[in-house]
């Protein structure tokens, strides 16, 4: 059964859950950065000035994001491992 991970521990990978959500959205957004520059590349390809423009803010806020996801990253990690500790700023 599946009710070990009710208390919000680490589950099957041996990380804390938010730990790995961090992670995970980090990549997950610089992957899709990634693949936008193929699309800017192909709008650029074809001419296409209005896409390349779109592109190019889809791009810039999957990185603005993954950026905030990796800077929430480390200070969680830094700021010690009880959900409690955040408040002390040490």
């Amino acid at each position: 059964m599946s009710s070990n991970r009710s208390d919000n521990s680490q589950g099957d990978t041996g990380t804390r859950d938010i730990t790995y959500d961090l992670i995970s959205t980090a990549y997950h957004l610089l992957q899709g950065a990634e693949t936008v520059s193929l699309y800017i590349a192909d709008a650029r390809q074809e001419g296409n000035e209005e896409l390349v423009q779109f592109f190019q803010e889809t791009k810039d806020e999957y990185t603005r994001r993954a950026e905030r996801a990796k800077q929430l990253l480390a200070r969680h990690v830094s700021g010690g491992q009880g959900q409690g500790q955040a408040a002390s700023g040490a």
